[in-house]
């Protein structure tokens, strides 16, 4: 007569090792193939129909987060460190924009872009850099972008870079934001920090979700070293690249 689990699941090897291989085989070490067979048939047939886990309630209703470590960062110079209400104060304004983000995401992603938004392929690396900051900021113009932009009677986003619209963002699945983010934290890597960088790289963190895969905690924890490398470098701290570094360094480490 066949067990239970024999109907529900065939043996796909018969093993016949005799009418007193059972006792022999779960008393001892297989001495054979066809033992070590038996032997995990008799295993299976006491393992329980059902298992539960036992946990507890209590450790799932206290709030998850990532901590990313930034070992290796160069630390900040005194009087450069943010205080930690101020950081405190970031990380709950950076959770409600990301809440907002994925709460939001079809809504935005379903308007019309404007005919001058003209995404690059996923495989164009220079057309994003060219698309995000700009042909000055890429191309290293020594005149300042926002400061052209001023002039000029019709703002050219071809020349200072697209904003990260939440109509833009929004279109990003996740491959494609860990792509943006690897390409601009590259970029950054040789070259110094502006501020259409810094709200890309904004932008981008918050798009990512949780939980952090591998590449992004690799990308991220490179991003926050060059920050803190540039930090280490100031003179001031009046420096108007400071509070923007701050507050990178700040969202990947807490």
């Amino acid at each position: 007569m066949k067990s239970d689990v024999e109907e529900l699941m065939p043996r796909l090897l018969p093993v016949d090792c005799g009418e007193d291989t059972e006792d022999r085989v779960l008393n001892g070490p297989p001495r054979n193939p066809q033992e070590y067979l038996r032997q995990v048939q008799l295993e299976a047939s006491l393992c329980p129909d059902v298992v539960v886990a036992q946990i507890d309630p209590k450790k799932l209703t206290k709030k998850q987060t990532v901590n990313v470590s930034v070992a290796g960062c160069p630390a900040a110079p005194v009087g450069f460190s943010p205080s930690l209400s101020w950081q405190q104060h970031q990380v709950s304004n950076f959770s409600d924009v990301r809440q907002s983000i994925t709460r939001n995401r079809t809504h935005w992603s379903n308007h019309t872009l404007d005919d001058n938004v003209q995404m690059p392929k996923l495989t164009d690396e220079e057309g994003w850099k060219r698309f995000c900051l700009g042909e000055k900021t890429y191309l290293g113009s020594s005149s300042s972008s926002l400061a052209d932009a001023d002039q000029e009677p019709a703002l050219d986003y071809s020349k200072v870079g697209f904003p990260p619209l939440l109509s833009i963002i929004s279109r990003f699945n996740q491959s494609t934001v860990l792509m943006l983010l690897d390409i601009l934290i590259s970029w950054f890597e040789e070259r110094k920090f502006v501020p259409q960088l810094g709200r890309w790289l904004y932008a981008l963190l918050a798009c990512l979700e949780k939980p952090l895969l591998p590449e992004a905690h690799s990308s991220i924890r490179q991003l926050a070293r060059r920050c803190a490398q540039l930090r280490s470098t100031m003179n001031s701290q009046e420096d108007e690249n400071l509070p923007a570094l701050n507050l990178l360094i700040c969202l990947v480490a807490r």
